[in-house]
């Protein structure tokens, strides 16, 4: 098994789908729901969405004034490879949350702010998404840990 390792730089909510999210101190993170009070919470694949600095910095060349929350992902990261992330690999923020990837990308909703000014959206791309295993409090500057369990083996 592989592992990255980074942190949490920013924690986001939004009370409307379609909207953009605003940065909060700290979050509850709900097994198969999401994150407490964010519009996206439900039973389904996408629970929680997570977006590396690394990325956003490269939007920012366009538009300097980009704050978390602006691709409506619930979780900024710093550290971690987004493209070496596969479906089945485990997110572990501080010591107790456990999250599994579910989906890599999304489709961009028609309307999108972002590709509106730049005529390019990152989520698509670039966005990975996870499903709530084991919850508790996400905050600024927690650790945050990809297992990344590698293709699977099969015995014959």
């Amino acid at each position: 098994m592989i592992n990255m390792e980074g942190k949490v730089l920013s924690v986001c909510i939004s009370s409307e789908k379609g909207t953009k999210k605003r940065e909060v101190d700290s979050a509850r993170l709900i097994p198969n729901c999401g994150i407490e009070g964010d519009a996206h919470a439900d039973s389904g694949p996408r629970q929680v969405s997570f977006l590396s600095i690394e990325e956003i910095n490269k939007m920012k060349r366009l538009i300097p004034d980009l704050k978390p929350g602006d691709f409506a992902e619930n979780i900024d990261t710093q550290g971690i490879d987004i493209d070496q992330i596969k479906i089945g690999d485990r997110i572990i923020i501080g010591d107790n949350i456990i999250l599994e990837t579910s989906q890599i990308g999304k489709e961009c909703h028609s309307g999108c702010e972002i590709q509106k000014i730049t005529g390019d959206c990152i989520m698509p791309k670039k966005g990975v998404f996870a499903k709530v295993l084991k919850g508790g409090i996400v905050k600024r500057n927690d650790n945050l840990r990809v297992e990344m369990l590698g293709p699977q083996k099969f015995i014959k």
